[in-house]
């Protein structure tokens, strides 16, 4: 990175927001950006990176060609993805063998390497910018969309597209009380999952008694497979710092504390690298910009405590204790870190503030529904043809997000259900798919908003099998402070897994929404409160299913282990062999283009031929062992 000298004054940090917004504008004609975030670097872009800075050497086109090395663009299927500006050509999936086929075609001759584009899986058109692109057509990306734009290991370019201006905007021009008010009539809340209005909780800090406070960034990301905190932390770290720091002009915090997970090296990197630059420039630390104001940011690395994203436990976890939450009454906003009134807010929230200041509470009020403003980020996997990070208007239904923006489901098979809000969230079914997401909306459908996540499943789906699952993540992520959340999950927990295992008895479902409603109604934070929304729904949308496993001892799925076995279908078999090859215990006999056959005794029902089938020879059926078993008994 270009060393910056030490800004002094808000005029300095004026005329270099200015020169190196000029800077931009006078780049060279071709710029690549390389999408390079956790999921970039797990599918090859770093090997990408340095093949294009071999070629573009090798061609000498070191003063034609600028190379910005950006965090994820939300594409992840994708990956590793480029853009090439000032066109806009999308490239996608690509391989070193690739960059001299772009260098030489498209970036030196201006051709279009068809096979390298963007291929729609339900159409098979070709898409040659990111705007042709489905995946991208339905969704308002505010704060993920200047993650193509921005290199976030370099402060100059943070500044180039107009970086810290909403600061200055804040130290300048604004009072704290007129700061809080904007964020309260934009109508922005929380978005790590409570949903609850900003402003009223930073105006709640603010008048908090006491001289000193802080600000907390929680990065405490624990969902299965949800990363939008990661990806902006890694791609736009300043935006976050920046709103952090008119959070604490408004507030009067002097401290601030970014907690992420440890898990998140990437993201530990970059937020350590931007702090560390705003200290050096001046726009951290004492007297910033000769103004008087006064702000520290440190970072605090959690070890991976799902519980430890409850605002009370993740206080604990950075004053050193064990990570637990604590009884509420008193608040944070009242009495948070070190006995301080604290202002815990999630990362996206955070990113918003700036974009808020600069634009206005009335553009933010504009986008979303009436109690549901702005945008929120959605972390879109499982049985979907296109995953990955999806910032989308409130108010979107479920159907726009899945199939519109998502392609549908893969191989053509149907949708079934999608979970959202994360494990404390609920499974919504294909009725739903019209329902708007908003706060609201979601609540009243069983399942909640959360952070962001957002797990699609298709017809091959247990609902059995996905209560059991996230069931027992709750059970092992519960502090065990409660009795109603130790106690609950782990009962629940139990009752489910009978029911999978084919010993489910009547009378167990009505016991499970009793346990269900008593942990819901008992437990003392978060994570106990919502823990019963997977069982909850699950009962609500799919209990023929729950009821199946239990009266006939069957998995209409065909995914509970103990209530099916796996069938070879002579007249589809092939005698391909590739379910032989497959089988990690060679418990498939057959030879090549002949009808194979699994032997029982040696199968362990791990799914691995079913998969590697490509012909729909292989199936699971009911287990006619347990069936006559169940039979025979008196």
């Amino acid at each position: 990175m270009k060393r910056i000298k030490k800004i002094k004054t808000i005029d300095e940090l004026k005329k270099l927001i200015e020169e190196q917004e000029l800077s931009r504008k006078q780049e060279p004609k071709k710029v690549i950006t390389v999408s390079s975030g956790t999921c970039g670097q797990a599918r090859g872009s770093l090997k990408v990176i340095e093949a294009l800075k071999k070629a573009i050497k090798a061609e000498g086109l070191e003063e034609k060609v600028k190379l910005r090395i950006t965090g994820c663009h939300g594409f992840c299927e994708a990956e590793p993805n480029i853009i090439i500006y000032p066109d806009g050509i999308f490239y996608q999936k690509l391989t070193p063998a690739d960059v001299r086929t772009i260098i030489k075609e498209t970036v030196a001759e201006g051709k279009i390497v068809e096979k390298l584009l963007y291929k729609d899986p339900q159409t098979g058109t070709r898409a040659v910018k990111e705007s042709d692109i489905p995946f991208y057509q339905k969704q308002k990306r505010i704060v993920l969309g200047d993650n193509v734009f921005v290199d976030p290991t370099s402060l100059l370019d943070y500044f180039s597209i107009g970086g810290f201006r909403s600061f200055l905007k804040a130290l300048t021009e604004l009072k704290p009380d007129d700061i809080i008010q904007t964020v309260k009539k934009s109508g922005l809340r929380g978005r790590g999952g409570a949903g609850f209005p900003t402003g009223v909780k930073w105006e709640a800090t603010r008048h908090s008694p006491g001289d000193i406070k802080y600000v907390i960034c929680n990065g405490d990301e624990g969902d299965p497979g949800a990363y939008m905190d990661r990806s902006v932390l890694e791609g736009n770290p300043y935006r976050v710092i920046e709103g952090m720091m008119i959070g604490a002009l408004a507030i009067g915090a002097k401290d601030g504390y970014i907690y992420v997970r440890d898990e998140y090296p990437l993201a530990v990197r970059h937020v350590t690298l931007a702090i560390d630059q705003l200290y050096k420039v001046g726009l951290l630390g004492k007297d910033i910009l000769g103004t008087g104001v006064t702000f520290d940011l440190h970072i605090a690395k959690g070890a991976g405590a799902f519980v430890c994203g409850e605002e009370t436990a993740l206080i604990a976890s950075i004053e050193g204790r064990v990570g637990e939450p604590r009884q509420r009454p008193p608040f944070p906003s009242v009495k948070g870190l070190w006995g301080k009134p604290t202002c815990i807010n999630n990362v996206e929230t955070w990113a918003n503030i700036p974009l808020i200041i600069k634009n206005g509470a009335d553009w933010f009020a504009s986008i979303g529904t009436d109690r549901s403003k702005g945008t929120k980020i959605f972390s879109l996997v499982g049985k979907i043809n296109n995953t990955g990070l999806v910032e989308v208007p409130m108010g979107i239904t479920l159907r726009e997000i899945i199939y519109d923006i998502g392609g549908g489901i893969p191989d053509g098979k149907a949708f079934k259900a999608v979970q959202t809000g994360g494990p404390s969230g609920g499974c919504l079914p294909a009725s739903l798919l019209d329902l708007p997401i908003d706060y609201e909306s979601l609540t009243g459908a069983g399942s909640i908003m959360g952070s962001g996540g957002m797990i699609v499943m298709d017809e091959k789906t247990c609902m059995v099998d996905v209560a059991m699952y996230f069931l027992n993540f709750l059970r092992d992520e519960s502090c065990g402070k409660c009795l109603s959340c130790r106690e609950g999950t782990q009962r629940m927990w139990e009752i489910v897994k009978d029911i999978s295992e084919g010993k489910g008895k009547p009378g167990d479902l009505e016991l499970l929404e009793e346990l269900a409603l008593a942990t819901k109604d008992a437990s003392m934070c978060g994570l106990g409160q919502t823990a019963a929304n997977p069982v909850l729904s699950a009962l609500r949308y799919f209990r023929d299913e729950f009821e199946a496993h239990i009266y006939e001892k069957r998995c209409p799925a065909g995914v509970c282990k103990s209530l099916i076995r796996y069938v070879v279908i002579p007249g589809k078999c092939t005698g391909c062999e590739a379910c032989k090859r497959a089988c990690p215990t060679q418990a498939i006999q057959g030879t090549r283009s002949q009808p194979h056959l699994i032997l029982y005794d040696k199968c362990i029902k791990c799914g691995a031929c079913l998969e590697a089938c490509h012909f729909e020879a292989i199936e699971a059926q009911r287990e006619e062992a347990i069936i006559i078993e169940k039979e025979v008994m008196p």
